[in-house]
């Protein structure tokens, strides 16, 4: 599990930073500034010529300059710069010392793992939300270029190998498969839910956190059992209940885990995963069916992503 995501404090802020980019001003038309007297005769002169120019938010981007990977990516140059930086920043900084690089199996979701799977979910999560961000600035970047939403995946799960590398090279833990899989099954669900018709109205990857005594666990174990990832189901996305009550239903399924921390192993109790299944409160068409500031508009993305807790009803 790369250190730089264990807490998840990048993937929360990356889903609430979905802002539109201008573009550059280019010149519109130009008016003449002649005008015809009554009843016709010669043009007298008007005014000089001026230019016009129409607002840099107004000129939409040509798609058709934006084909190619390479152009795509030099869209988010900024947004790759500093998410790399802000990897080795958090890396080096946790790094005791580096080692040769190695493997390491870390296995999947069974009790004898580490974090009972709950961090191979986290990987996915990171991943998908990592994607979403660089796919809504490549898309608005570029007008909706095609491939916009895979070039977003490779980007993010390079990012993500990437911090994997210093989980090689420290000799406490290892560049895991495992992690490398999820990571290319959340990148992959992101080209899935934005390429595929009416599937982002319809299903969200979220993340819940759960408080606990301390409210939120910063790290290790702790911040992993406040961990549950669920998909959840929106009718509002549906045609023919997008008006009716049900629009504010959600059916949710998911995962977490408990009882795997060292304390609970000590004490010989057994690590518990569970499935859950559940119905949910549409917060986005509750509180945000139409919003119309910056604020609401980035507060209804974050719902995208984010299950706010006591939202929600859950069994196992």
């Amino acid at each position: 599990m790369p250190s730089s995501f264990r807490n998840n404090r990048l993937a929360l802020a990356a889903a609430a930073l979905f802002a539109t980019p201008a573009v550059a001003a280019t010149p519109a038309l130009i008016d003449s500034g002649y005008s015809l007297p009554p009843g016709g005769a010669e043009p007298m002169a008007g005014p000089e010529p001026r230019a016009l120019t129409e607002p840099a938010d107004r000129l939409p981007p040509d798609p058709a300059r934006y084909r190619t990977f390479g152009a795509q990516f030099r869209t988010v140059r900024t947004e790759m710069v500093a998410l790399t930086a802000y990897m080795t920043a958090i890396n080096a900084i946790k790094a005791e010392r580096i080692g040769a690089f190695h493997f390491k199996k870390e296995g999947w979701f069974g009790r004898s793992t580490e974090n009972v799977g709950v961090d191979k979910l986290t990987h996915a999560f990171n991943t998908y939300v990592l994607a979403e961000f660089l796919q809504t600035r490549i898309a608005r970047r570029t007008g909706g270029a095609d491939r916009n939403a895979l070039t977003a995946a490779l980007l993010a799960s390079g990012l993500m190998a990437y911090s994997e590398v210093w989980d090689a090279v420290k000799p406490s833990s290892g560049w895991s498969m495992e992690d490398i899989v999820m990571n290319s099954a959340g990148a992959l669900f992101s080209v899935a839910r934005n390429t595929v018709p009416g599937m982002e109205e319809k299903l969200d990857f979220r993340l819940l956190l759960v408080p606990n005594s301390e409210v939120y666990s910063f790290g290790g174990r702790k911040h992993y059992a406040q961990q549950r990832y669920l998909m959840a189901v929106k009718l509002a996305g549906f045609a023919g209940l997008e008006r009716t009550p049900l629009r504010y239903v959600e059916l949710h399924g998911g995962y977490y885990a408990k009882d795997f921390l060292d304390e609970d192993r000590e004490r010989g109790i057994v690590p518990k995963r569970r499935l859950f299944v559940g119905v949910g409160l549409n917060l986005q068409e509750a509180l945000f069916p139409r919003p119309r500031t910056g604020v609401q508009r980035a507060a209804r993305e974050a719902l995208n992503y984010l299950q706010v807790p006591y939202t929600a009803v859950h069994v196992h």
